[in-house]
């Protein structure tokens, strides 16, 4: 299986291609450089593969890349980043 993760800014999300198909999303609402993730959904026949995390580690990944940050009110991201702390520097936290 290969994975690529691409942002597609006209829905303002991040998909996910697996063997060129489309498997799952992450959606965001853009506030300038933060991104406000809201939903993340991956296709019943991509469950339980992995799919997900590559998904949200490419996501994140990117955004650190351009110095962007997050506010993770996606219930799936928030438990990755708490499971990875390492995206934790990437976390703005909505007051």
């Amino acid at each position: 299986m290969s994975f690529l993760v691409e942002e597609n800014p006209a829905k303002h999300r991040f998909e996910i291609l697996v063997d060129d198909a489309l498997a799952g999303f992450t959606a965001y609402v853009p506030r300038g450089e933060v991104l406000v993730f809201t939903h993340t959904e991956v296709d019943d026949r991509f469950q339980g593969k992995g799919v997900g995390a590559a998904l949200i580690r490419a996501t994140l990944d990117q955004i650190r890349e351009r110095g962007g940050r997050v506010v993770p009110k996606c219930p799936f991201m928030a438990a990755f980043i708490e499971r990875h702390p390492e995206y934790a520097d990437l976390v703005v936290h909505e007051s």
